[in-house]
């Protein structure tokens, strides 16, 4: 099943289940797609979709750590709870051994000598991790495999 027709299967199970804070987060999750869609004027693909999940999960993760600085708990808590039912619609996030894999095979690509290179490996790299891995961890690893 195609991604996008997955989340309003998934929203209408939750409306039927009950489940508030699942049905809220569904809901804003196709609102930000639609508006995506809207400025692109065209229908997302999967990959693009995920896009949109993972910055909306990444949304959450600051969200959460500004909630807790600020001690207000029981926010911090419902973020959690909604990062939690966007993760479900993310693929399996990618470990450090495999990121670097990609990173060293974005650098055989690209025949990067060095940091000079930074920005063509990345820009090899980067669309195969697109909601599997923080870019900027991406970034730090690239670095790091340029320079040393």
């Amino acid at each position: 099943m195609e991604l996008k027709a997955e989340l309003k299967e998934a929203v209408k199970t939750a409306m039927k289940g009950g489940d508030s804070v699942t049905l809220s987060t569904l809901r804003l999750l196709l609102a930000a797609v639609h508006n995506e869609e809207i400025r692109v004027r065209r229908e997302l693909v999967p990959e693009e979709i995920q896009r949109t999940i993972a910055t909306l999960c990444k949304q959450r993760t600051e969200a959460i750590e500004l909630y807790r600085q600020g001690k207000r708990e029981e926010l911090a808590q419902k973020e959690e709870a909604e990062l939690a039912v966007l993760k479900r619609y993310l693929p399996q996030p990618l470990s450090e051994d495999e990121i670097r894999d990609l990173i060293q095979a974005g650098i055989a690509e690209a025949s990067a000598k060095g940091i000079q290179d930074l920005g063509k490996v990345m820009k090899l790299v980067m669309p195969k991790v697109v909601g599997r891995s923080d870019g900027k961890r991406v970034n730090e690893l690239a670095k790091a495999l340029l320079s040393g």
